[in-house]
């Protein structure tokens, strides 16, 4: 039994759905007021609860073997409480319980985020040092939490670590998802700097296989990068252009120009207490290099992740199938 916590997020749903398929016994920690029914037609077990309740937890993990803790609090803006609520206390309420329960392996999901942005060249490995970006809540609380479950190896939990690239994918609407594909497809054309920086797409896919592989060949104690190759946005614009069949101009903004914008956005949002359209902390997401190395995951998880047209093609065929475009 697999224990998933996170089931109904993006990244949660389509692990569930590859696990499903691959005929794994599965279960659920569900939030209680959360829509369950696509979970419940792929066999798995709802167990009700919220990581941020440790009784709840303990429940769940009882009589699993396995624990994927892939439950988040994912924004790019918002004050700390949340996230430390869920990302940091609602870590340590599942690595409790799965020490407790002594279970076979915890697979812990991080993310590449967690070591903040890099002098232009620097190629990211395992061994990056992690230095968050200061104001970002999800990538500081992501890194406590990170820290949190590798201190649990010394206490006889076989923690093994994914630190995922920028998801896309089916299901997901936030974003990588939101910036490279739905802006797009609504003709919101706007560049950065020509495009010249990259980003480290990861298709959700290779996630879910990438997690499925680790709860048996991945080293106890060790930290895996999982992403495909890094490109620019000018590449990935045009790559999604050329699938979607539509033009690929792009209006180019001097960087200034944006983050002066998001500060509005950030200001109006003070009164709204919305999350602004562009929040300030894109910026590292944006106007860096995130060059990522990702050949130990290849050598020791045997992972092998898509190129990015052909996650990009399989996204764009979902989001036909719902009828965005």
């Amino acid at each position: 039994m697999i224990l998933i916590t996170g089931a109904t997020g993006f990244l949660g749903r389509n692990l569930c759905e590859h696990l499903a398929n691959q005929g794994y016994t599965l279960r659920a920690l569900v939030r209680p007021a959360t829509e369950t029914t696509f979970l419940e037609n792929l066999g798995i077990e709802i167990a009700r609860g919220d990581v941020t309740d440790a009784a709840s937890v303990q429940a769940a993990v009882t009589g699993c073997d396995y624990v994927i803790h892939a439950a988040a609090h994912f924004r790019l803006w918002g004050p700390p409480p949340p996230f430390v609520k869920t990302n940091v206390e609602g870590t340590r309420n599942v690595l409790e319980a799965a020490l407790a329960a002594g279970v076979k392996r915890f697979v812990h999901i991080s993310t590449i985020i967690v070591v903040g942005p890099q002098p232009p060249g620097v190629v990211i490995t395992e061994e990056t040092p992690c230095r968050p970006y200061p104001t970002d809540n999800y990538a500081l609380t992501k890194h406590q939490g990170e820290r949190l479950a590798r201190a649990y190896v010394d206490k006889g939990l076989p923690v093994v670590v994914l630190r995922l690239g920028a998801l896309y994918g089916p299901h997901g609407h936030y974003a990588f998802n939101r910036l490279f594909f739905e802006e797009f497809l609504r003709n919101w054309r706007v560049q950065v700097h020509q495009g010249r920086h990259f980003i480290f797409p990861c298709y959700v896919g290779d996630a879910a296989r990438a997690i499925e592989t680790a709860l048996t060949r991945g080293r106890v104690g060790e930290v895996y990068n999982i992403s495909n190759q890094s490109i620019s946005h000018h590449e990935a614009n045009f790559i999604v252009s050329c699938l979607a069949n539509r033009s690929s101009w792009r209006v180019n903004f001097p960087g200034w120009v944006m983050i002066e914008f998001s500060r509005l956005l950030e200001f109006i949002a003070l009164f709204t207490r919305r999350e602004p359209f562009y929040p300030k902390n894109l910026e590292p997401y944006v106007f860096h290099d995130w060059i990522v190395d990702f050949s130990k995951a290849q050598r020791e998880l045997g992972f092998e992740p898509s190129t990015f047209s052909e996650g990009a093609q399989r996204t764009l065929e979902w989001y036909r199938s719902i009828g965005y475009v």
